[in-house]
């Protein structure tokens, strides 16, 4: 695969070309020349007004594969991955089967083997979702995994989890989990507070979120181990997690997209899109949470893409299933809630790359791994456009600012 990206501003601290236009040469799958102006007979895309990093990574999506196709699978994700700026996807667990095993993980790196998005299979923890008894990690590592948690499901055994930190640290593997103490939280419908009781909904309160971090934190220390935070969703997770950053702990956190646009006052009507896990907080944590984004204190951007069949969104909200497609509008939900184009780039790539340990250069020489993207080009996203097999999202419909033009990896592009 030859292409020449021509009058891209590049996005890369480690490089001398860190913000300045520059032409991208790429033969062969490789970066070959970096320079001001580059004439080369291949496929050239003119990215004048766009920016060149290198590719985005979200942390954490569900593809519904294998067990729940009709909502989404391997096929249908990938291709919404690579046109919404992902080169790279962890996606979660919460199969059927679980993926608890090496054949499971394989299974995933195998189905998507020669797409341009690498998957990254989560590993569940527990060979079942009782959590009585660790899955074979080792074996799991080998066949690809390198995040592990339970997804979706927080996991609530401290003992198991102490063994997996443990364990964990033996391979080098960094444990993802979402806050959630689920004697607190279960039954809940939404955040606890004053719209709650306008609504007459049964609340969770972030206390919920609070004391699982305390917890994580205190076990992530004493096993020495790596612990990611994710879908932190109010002003104090952070400031928890921040403290424990100071300490020395080894821990990082990210957020979804959509709790730094919607708060709880979005449930008003019942719209039952807007029913997520961790719920959506007040709007004095959503207005944190974009400020610590913007500034690095919050690491990283996952967007817990979670696709649900009109059956499980158009009920009576206390039955409805929580959850957001999300993923295609990760980029424009960012622009919106005013992130620069650097700051957009250190969320997507730098912090959760370096979290994957994943190449994080763009220099001459190595693999091309990018994301092609405009802050300013308008889009409106509609059921014509979704390339989700589901459709819960709020946001079809809106007119959005910023789109993602391509991605370049693995030797392919996307344009």
């Amino acid at each position: 695969m030859n292409v020449l990206i021509k009058h891209a501003t590049l996005l890369s601290d480690k490089s001398p070309h860190h913000l300045k236009k520059r032409d991208i040469l790429i033969k062969n799958g490789r970066i070959e020349k970096i320079e001001a102006s580059i004439d080369a007979k291949v496929k050239t895309i003119d990215a004048k007004n766009a920016f060149v990093s290198m590719g985005w990574v979200d942390l954490m999506a569900d593809f519904c594969d294998p067990g729940f196709e009709h909502k989404e699978d391997i096929h249908s994700g990938l291709n919404l991955a690579a046109a919404s700026g992902f080169t790279d996807v962890c996606v979660v667990p919460n199969t059927l089967p679980l993926i608890s095993s090496k054949s499971q993980v394989a299974y995933i790196k195998n189905k998507a083997a020669q797409h341009a998005v690498d998957l990254h299979p989560i590993a569940h923890i527990s060979t079942s979702e009782k959590e009585e008894k660790l899955a074979e990690m080792y074996d799991m590592h080998k066949a690809g995994a390198i995040l592990f948690g339970n997804g979706k499901n927080s996991v609530q055994n401290a003992g198991l989890m102490l063994k997996a930190l443990q364990y964990l640290k033996t391979i080098d593997g960094t444990f993802i989990q979402i806050p959630d103490t689920r004697s607190i939280s279960q039954n809940a419908l939404m955040h606890e507070g004053e719209m709650s009781t306008s609504l007459g909904m049964s609340g969770n309160p972030d206390t919920a979120e609070h004391i699982q971090i305390q917890r994580d934190i205190a076990l992530c220390e004493y096993a020495e181990s790596k612990l990611h935070f994710t879908g932190v969703s109010s002003k104090k997770s952070v400031e928890l997690i921040l403290a424990a950053q100071k300490k020395g702990v080894n821990v990082t956190c990210s957020v979804t997209p959509y709790h730094l646009l919607y708060t709880d006052q979005n449930l008003s009507d019942y719209d039952a899109n807007f029913k997520v896990n961790p719920p959506l907080r007040s709007e004095k944590d959503r207005a944190y949470l974009v400020k610590a984004l913007s500034s690095g204190k919050i690491n990283a951007v996952a967007s817990h893409h979670t696709p649900q069949d009109i059956d499980a969104k158009h009920v009576e909200f206390a039955y409805a299933e929580a959850g957001m497609i999300s993923m295609q509008t990760t980029f424009s939900s960012l622009v919106k809630a005013g992130l620069t184009a650097e700051q957009i780039s250190n969320a997507l790539a730098t912090q959760s790359r370096n979290l994957l340990g994943l190449n994080n250069a763009i220099a001459e020489g190595e693999e091309a791994c990018l994301t092609i993207f405009s802050m300013k080009e308008k889009w409106t996203y509609n059921k014509e456009n979704n390339l989700s097999k589901s459709a819960n999202s709020p946001l079809l419909g809106e007119a959005l600012q910023g789109k993602v033009l391509g991605i370049v990896n693995k030797n392919q592009h996307t344009f």
